[in-house]
């Protein structure tokens, strides 16, 4: 192997302040998950394996991005940057939020900040109605949008590369940005306004074109657009322009593929509704009054 690129799979970057979070918020998480799966049902029902693995499984995601070599090797390869980000925007936020973290935060946390944080989500708290109107569908929608668009503009793209303030707030906002978009449409708590499936499944499709176009630009560029990626020693043997256009495709085809599997499930969860609403009987609608279609009246 490569010394240059073995050096650099081996390079882990042990952020104490991100490993703190991680930490942190998985062990507040397991304890409140164990707390309820301990009080039986109903509680057992919330408290299902399947919550836990998938708030772990997102931490897990959340580490893979920001303290592996993934890290690293997006300052030398535009592919693994958009792989980071890939983690950082579709894996992550959608794993934690299935989870439902609300109710097992609580029961992980003690008495008094339970009490406290509660009193932030009452119905009739400040707190609660100034989330409630900042967090509107259309402008979470937008935000989200205005965040993936702008980060991707060269400039502000190569300045992250070059400063690590930068790059951290650039995945401040992504990942930020990205669980206020997931939150619309998994549904989790604390549920400040219902959403109909429809509208969740619209949430998703508005983005695809956005994603897909981006992708589809940064793959069929005609020159490097992202010039940081011209000043630095390049691995695989991979030029900056096929490097470019690899990263181009994730972001298209596994990016956009993302949004789309959210949306089949939503539909696929509508449809299974529709299917075990009951049915009239046919004593009830096969009368001559219900088979009569309306202006047909005699």
């Amino acid at each position: 192997m490569d010394p240059l690129l073995n050096a650099l799979l081996l390079s882990w970057d042990w952020r104490v302040e991100v490993i703190v979070i991680l930490l942190l918020t998985g062990s507040v998480y397991s304890r409140g998950w164990w707390r309820l799966r301990r009080r039986g049902t109903p509680s057992h029902r919330l408290a299902t394996g399947w919550r836990l693995a998938a708030y772990l499984g997102g931490l897990a995601a959340l580490g893979l991005a920001l303290i592996s070599p993934i890290d690293v090797l997006g300052g030398q390869l535009f592919l693994m940057h958009m792989i980071q980000h890939l983690l950082l925007v579709m894996i992550a936020p959608p794993l934690l939020l299935i989870a439902n973290p609300l109710p097992f935060f609580m029961w992980g946390l003690s008495v008094r900040a339970r009490r406290a944080l509660g009193q932030l989500f009452n119905s009739g708290s400040a707190f609660r109605r100034a989330l409630r109107t900042l967090t509107a569908p259309g402008m979470v929608w937008m935000l989200f949008v205005a965040f993936f668009l702008g980060w991707h503009d060269p400039n502000a793209y190569n300045a992250a590369l070059r400063s690590d303030l930068i790059h951290d707030l650039e995945h401040v906002t992504f990942f930020g940005s990205s669980m206020l978009y997931w939150w619309q449409v998994t549904g989790a708590g604390p549920r400040l306004r219902s959403l109909s499936h429809g509208v969740r499944i619209a949430f998703l499709l508005l983005t695809v074109p956005v994603n897909a176009a981006a992708g589809i630009a940064i793959a069929f560029a005609s020159q490097p657009i992202y010039t940081y990626y011209t000043t630095v020693p390049r691995l695989l043997g991979m030029s900056v322009m096929q490097d470019q256009m690899i990263g181009g495709v994730i972001m298209w085809i596994p990016g956009s593929m993302m949004y789309l599997l959210a949306a089949l499930i939503l539909i696929s969860g509508l449809m299974r509704a529709d299917d075990n609403r009951h049915s009239l009987s046919e004593p009830v609608w096969a009368t001559d009054e219900g088979m009569v279609a309306p202006g047909w009246e005699t």
